[in-house]
């Protein structure tokens, strides 16, 4: 299937790509267009111009800066995942994007992109939120930050205004944490069916901090705080991992849709976050 018609605009600044933006509310900004454009194709989305951002300089850098890992936007997901620099500083969001389509799309797909999509089964999307990643938006007005948690409002919609582009995501570094991000889909490369993102500290073999993000199970990828609680000053144990798996499970409301009713999806969401906390424990 083909997409309707659209002019298409390859800006040479970031200056230029804002401008357009701001000028057409139906333009929308194209990096590496593994989800736009199927959604073109299927009608979901009509563009009326597609501001060609993928070559804008800056936009792909990878860099630690003060204690936190800075990823410009058009940054491709494959050369993320690949950099030693990511796995260094946030293994997580290497975990994540194992699970991201396959090769070909995250060869394609940018960071910056994939959140901006604000699919509710986005990997990236649970990864940010537990990471208390941020993202950079830069618009008519100039730049503003934008907690990654509140960057998607309700499925495929963000808090980002017209005309503004993420130039940039923040993820801060935190040494000694352990992570782990599991999944539950029918094939490799589908869409979730649930997921979890994981992050727990430990002192003495006891947990002190805990953050824990599902994903495919409402409108946006979300925190699990109940769950989080049950781990909290305790050994991360079989019977800790457990008692948190199952209230993760209890404490949601997830949709029902073609691909999983509720109860299938609350199942996943179980096993999913059983088997992000095994990681970490043995992490």
């Amino acid at each position: 299937m083909k997409p309707p018609p659209f002019d298409y605009a390859r800006p040479g600044t970031l200056a230029e790509a804002v401008a357009l933006l701001a000028a057409d509310e139906d333009a929308r900004p194209l990096a590496g267009g593994q989800s736009l454009v199927p959604m073109m194709n299927f009608r979901l989305a009509r563009p009326s111009t597609l501001v060609d951002i993928a070559r804008l300089p800056g936009l792909g850098a990878v860099a630690r800066e003060d204690g936190v890992l800075v990823i410009g936007a058009a940054a491709r997901q494959r050369a993320v995942e690949l950099s030693p620099l990511v796995a260094e500083c946030c293994p997580l969001l290497v975990a994540a994007l194992r699970h991201v389509g396959h090769h070909q799309i995250r060869t394609r797909g940018t960071i910056g992109g994939s959140l901006a999509h604000a699919d509710p089964a986005a990997e990236l999307s649970a990864a940010a939120a537990v990471l208390d990643a941020e993202v950079i938006a830069t618009g008519p007005s100039g730049q503003r930050r934008i907690p990654a948690a509140e960057l998607a409002v309700a499925p495929y919609q963000t808090a980002l205004e017209q005309g503004e582009i993420i130039t940039e995501t923040r993820w801060p570094i935190s040494p000694g944490s352990r992570c782990g991000f599991a999944e539950i889909s029918r094939r490799a490369g589908d869409f979730a069916v649930a997921g979890v993102a994981a992050v727990v500290s430990l002192d003495s073999g006891v947990v002190t901090r805990a953050r824990l993000a599902g994903l495919g199970i409402g409108g946006t990828a979300r925190r699990l705080p109940e769950a989080e609680r049950v781990l909290l000053d305790r050994p991360l144990s079989t019977e800790s991992v457990e008692a948190a798996a199952a209230t993760a499970a209890e404490s949601v409301d997830p949709p029902e849709d073609v691909h999983a009713d509720a109860d299938t999806r609350r199942a996943a969401l179980r096993a999913a976050t059983r088997r992000a906390l095994e990681q970490s424990a043995h992490a």
